[in-house]
């Protein structure tokens, strides 16, 4: 955990989501903002508060909680599954402190588990359609370029976590990805 902290140059706390260890999937942050699912508990969340210092923490009021899966954001702009609700979205944008737009990957609403977004660029499922590429670059103002994750897996946000500062990909990410995540991020391998 200490060297995820410092590859990517963040505080790393250890943490469940509402005793869940699929904390991507149920969290969506950026620099500025960390949106959390309605099962987070209060023993979870007092670290997460202590370590956002000034960031916006929200406490959604809904029924969803995969808010990693719906949302992809980073500090220019947000992309959300077309599903959810005016209110939510407001939210989300409030949080955030950015602009919010719904939209889909490659048909599919689950955007945060089908790219990883960062300030510097994002990676995304490899069938996203050309209009969609338009969407994602207009609102998260970053170079945009498609890939996979642990040995052929499209589902990016899954298996790649990344700021502007490097990323980590799963374990059976191959060579050849790992370049492709490198340039689309722009982000160099560390050495070990």
């Amino acid at each position: 955990m200490q060297k995820l902290g410092r590859l990517l140059k963040v505080e790393t706390i250890f943490t469940t989501i509402g005793c869940s260890v699929l904390v991507g999937s149920l969290v969506c942050a950026n620099s500025k903002g960390i949106i959390l699912p309605p099962i987070v508990r209060e023993e979870e969340l007092e670290p997460i508060r202590a370590a956002a210092k000034e960031a916006n923490v929200t406490l959604m009021d809904t029924k969803r909680t995969a808010y990693g899966n719906m949302v992809l954001a980073n500090d220019y702009g947000a992309i959300v599954d077309p599903r959810l609700k005016q209110e939510t979205i407001g939210q989300i944008s409030e949080t955030l402190d950015v602009e919010v737009v719904q939209g889909e990957i490659g048909g599919l609403p689950y955007v945060g588990s089908l790219a990883t977004a960062t300030n510097k660029g994002v990676l995304v499922h490899p069938l996203i359609k050309e209009e969609e590429q338009e969407l994602l670059k207009n609102v998260l103002r970053v170079p945009l370029d498609v890939g996979t994750v642990n040995c052929g897996i499209p589902y990016v946000g899954t298996g790649l976590l990344g700021n502007s500062y490097g990323a980590v990909a799963g374990l059976l990410t191959t060579g050849p990805e790992l370049f492709i995540i490198g340039n689309a991020l722009d982000v160099v391998k560390e050495d070990e």
